[in-house]
């Protein structure tokens, strides 16, 4: 997109913010079809894409006759490109649900992206990766965030019509994909006491046992840091959450990378005052409806039995599930991305990574 360009989409996320601030001055609830109206449609054409041209946009949009329609495909060279599954304003994007059937349609029709929004949220999907629903998120971006406006721009403009045709997301994906991955083993490794690492050490420090080991690696704050991926896939603007994030304040965006400090604890976050225990955590997985408790102490409860850390409730948690991987007394998984909490205001869920951000962020 042409600077011209850029600047008509983002007087399009501030007319949007503007009518979103309205509504939720009145108290007003806004269905699907007028969000699609009032909150979409300008976004889209802002975009370029022409709202009228049957060759560019199509409403609830169907291969076949007896398919459930989508409700909006966009056209490239007349092959749909990207599908939008629209919900009403405030519908809470972070169930499975709510991706989970236009991403098995887009992947059977041949269709990779896919956006589900409620005029304000907008979450992006890559439908072709062969990973779990929630793994399948790209980015997200909320509109009505003024501390996101470069990141929505930045984010929306993929959507653009000469973006899609020019492959770009795939690009990006791939670069986060790949640091996603190597983060989260990082962090397993360093936050599950990885015996493999321990044994690694104490090769190096044969004076220490494998117990000092294990708790110097507690105490440690270690960084990850990956350049942030943007458009200009080369290019390695300032970290700061997970997209430097939509310069995002508040949790950042999947894909720019900020440093992520690994050490961190459910106790410092209660001593920072970010989690007020008892704290219900949650996750729906593979079917089942997981909880534990982070305690007054920080540790974690899950079902009868309490764990040091996150990852290692969740590593139990999943064990319950699909059982232990050879070799293993439970699956590595990082907690921090398992595990997520329920606002208390809103009642929607978020990733506890989300406080952790936070809380690094406070510390500078």
């Amino acid at each position: 997109m042409d600077a011209s360009e850029t600047r008509k989409l983002e007087e399009a996320v501030v007319r949007v913010r503007s009518r979103i601030r309205e509504i939720e001055e009145r108290g007003e609830a806004v269905g699907e079809q007028d969000t699609k109206a009032i909150l979409i449609d300008p976004i889209l054409s802002a975009l370029g894409w022409r709202l009228d041209e049957l060759d560019e946009v199509r409403r609830e949009y169907r291969r076949k006759p007896q398919d459930n329609p989508v409700d909006y495909a966009l056209f490239v060279l007349r092959k749909p490109r990207l599908f939008i599954e629209a919900k009403a304003l405030g519908t809470s994007l972070h169930q499975r649900k709510c991706a989970r059937q236009v991403l098995g349609y887009a992947s059977v029709v041949g269709v990779g992206w896919c956006v589900v929004t409620d005029g304000d949220e907008y979450r992006l999907y890559n439908s072709h990766a062969a990973v779990d629903v929630e793994d399948k998120l790209f980015r997200g971006v909320r509109l009505s965030d003024q501390t996101q406006m470069d990141y929505a721009v930045e984010t929306l403009s993929l959507l653009n019509k000469e973006t899609l045709g020019e492959n770009l997301l795939e690009t990006l994906w791939k670069s986060q994909f790949v640091d996603r991955r190597v983060k989260a083993a990082l962090e397993d490794v360093f936050l599950g006491d990885d015996p493999g690492l321990v044994r690694l050490l104490r090769k190096r420090l044969a004076e220490l046992t494998p117990a000092e080991i294990r708790e110097s690696l507690r105490r440690a704050n270690l960084r990850v840091e990956f350049p942030q991926v943007t458009r200009s896939v080369g290019a390695q603007p300032s970290g700061a959450s997970p997209r430097s994030e939509h310069k995002e304040k508040g949790s950042p965006p999947q894909s720019s990378r900020s440093p992520v400090m690994l050490g961190v604890t459910p106790a410092d976050l209660i001593a920072a005052g970010l989690v007020n225990p008892p704290l219900q955590v949650e996750r729906f997985y593979k079917g089942v409806q997981l909880e534990a408790t982070v305690e007054q102490d920080g540790r974690v409860r899950f079902e009868q039995s309490t764990y040091d850390s996150l990852s290692m409730a969740g590593g139990m948690a999943r064990k319950s599930v699909i059982g232990a991987p050879e070799g293993r007394d439970y699956p590595q998984t990082n907690g921090w991305t398992f595990w997520q909490y329920r606002d208390v205001e809103t009642g929607t869920l978020h990733l506890i990574d989300e406080l952790r951000q936070r809380y690094l962020r406070q510390r500078g």
